[in-house]
Order: structure tokens, then sequence, then C-alpha cells
């Protein structure tokens, strides 16, 4: 895969054009744990406006309510409408105290359980938020480049 190529996969793993170059660059990775070090490593590094370029890419949680994702991605939240207003609005509160929209894996977690951390994160300054929103971004990326690559080992022959 050339240069151009690769950055454009990268891309829709993490949409930062920063972060997709850097990983395309430091090619080739002994290992997926060598590429995911990486990953973390660009993404720990990106500029506050880097992360904000990839937070563009990430549809917000609350958009996400009933939708079917791959079992993979782990996105599905299932909710009531009773609780997908529950979590609207939580998400909104964040959205109005951060001034970003909220980041997270919800990884099969109940609405309420997402709605109480939702909660408990609006207790962060913003700075602890930032970092907390990175991380969730690293889930998110490291999800992204398994569902790209398929297993390390790759795929048994039919």
């Amino acid at each position: 895969m050339n240069h151009r190529q690769a950055v454009h996969a990268l891309f829709e793993c993490c949409p930062s054009v920063t972060w997709a170059s850097t990983i395309v660059d430091r090619r080739p990775y002994a290992s997926y744990d060598d590429l995911f070090r990486a990953a973390d490593t660009e993404l720990g590094e990106l500029s506050e406006a880097d992360i904000d370029e990839a937070l563009t890419g990430h549809p917000p949680i609350c958009s996400r309510l009933n939708r079917f994702r791959s079992a993979q991605e782990q996105c599905a939240v299932v909710v009531s409408e009773d609780e997908q207003e529950m979590l609207r609005s939580a998400c909104a509160s964040y959205q109005e105290l951060f001034g970003f929209r909220l980041l997270c894996v919800p990884a099969g977690r109940t609405a309420p359980a997402l709605t109480a951390e939702i909660t408990g994160r609006m207790h962060n300054d913003r700075d602890t938020e930032r970092k907390v929103m990175r991380n969730e971004l690293a889930k998110i990326n490291h999800i992204r480049l398994e569902r790209m690559l398929g297993p390390e080992e790759g795929y048994p022959l039919y």
C-alpha cells in the first residue's frame, strides 16, 4: 500500500491527518502491539487543535442510540424513550460545560450506567476531561485499527 493509501486508511480510524501521517511514516510495525503503542504515543503528542480535528470524525454518542453497530465496535446502546432523553440531556450538558462533544466507548453499558458516567465526568475540570477524552479516543482507535486489520494471525483459509 502506498503512502497516500495508508494515510487514507488510517484517517478512517482516527480522523487526524497529523496522526495518520505519522503512523504511516513510522512503518513497518513488528506487531499489532507495536502499532498500538505508536498510535497511543502519537495521540498523546497531538496538539489540542489536532485532537479537535479528530473529534469531528466521531458522531455524537446520542446520535447512535438504538442503531445497530458491529459487535466489534460495541457502540450500540438500546434505550427506552425516557432513557434517550436522559442521555441526550446529559450529552448536551456535557458539551455546554466543556465546549466539545462527549466521546466515550459505551461497550455494552446500560443507558443509566452511561448517564451516570457522563454525569461523573462533568465533575472534572476541563484539562482532566481532555485527558479522559484522549483515553477514550485511544480505545476507539484500537477498536477501529483491529477491525481494519483483522486478526493479527490472519484469517483462516476457507
